[in-house]
């Protein structure tokens, strides 16, 4: 698997390429604002194909740049049902908007369990509402790295205090998190990598967070 993360935008969102070393089939999560030159770049240098645009959820910081990407590459942009509209209408969240962001209306929505490929790699939609109605993470099994946009980070959860946010559903969505393998490798959407095991304090989230 090759993997590469692009922090761009004003609070740094990670946009990531993912691509199959085998086949250089790529998928982009979270193309963030600006990033699309710089990911379109290092595909050139690598010889990858973008051909998907997966999306953890529909925040203005982490679908900035899905437009100019799709346009540039023709990749087909996935996203679960209930983050949906914000895609197609960026600001009807209720979270107000820095600069204009030009939606688009998905080619593909995912629901939890959905298994996609990129490449031969075999990706798993975990639906993990909290943060968003339609905030899921991707899962790959074969190489136990999980891809958690804002509902899990090093030391921290997604902010629970916004327009469309749903605090009771977080803790299941990190109680579901918490079943996978401890090894498994943390790529959130902001800030460094962690993994499972490393954030222990996990199963008191309620406590600390609530």
């Amino acid at each position: 698997m090759i993997l590469h993360k692009f922090p761009f935008g004003p609070f740094e969102t990670n946009a990531i390429l993912v691509a199959c070393g085998t086949t250089k089939k790529a998928a982009v999560i979270d193309p963030s604002y600006g990033s699309t030159e710089a990911i379109c770049q290092k595909c050139s240098e690598l010889g990858l194909a973008i051909e998907k645009i997966l999306i953890t959820h529909s925040h203005w910081d982490h679908i900035a740049d899905v437009y100019e990407l799709a346009q540039k590459t023709g990749a087909a942009v996935y996203v679960h049902s209930l983050d949906a509209l914000n895609l197609e209408q960026p600001g009807k969240d209720g979270i107000p908007l820095i600069f204009p962001i030009h939606g688009m209306e998905p080619d593909m929505l995912i629901s939890h369990g959905e298994q996609l490929m990129i490449g031969e790699l075999l990706c798993q939609v975990i639906h993990s509402p909290g943060h968003s109605p339609g905030s899921v993470c991707y899962f790959v099994p074969d190489k136990k790295v999980l891809f958690t946009g804002d509902t899990l980070f090093e030391g921290s959860i997604g902010n629970l205090h916004l327009p469309t946010s749903q605090p009771e559903k977080m803790w299941e969505s990190l109680h579901a998190i918490l079943q996978l393998p401890q090894d498994t490798r943390i790529v959130p959407g902001h800030g460094p990598d962690t993994t499972l095991a490393r954030e222990s304090w996990l199963s008191r989230a309620r406590e600390i967070f609530s």
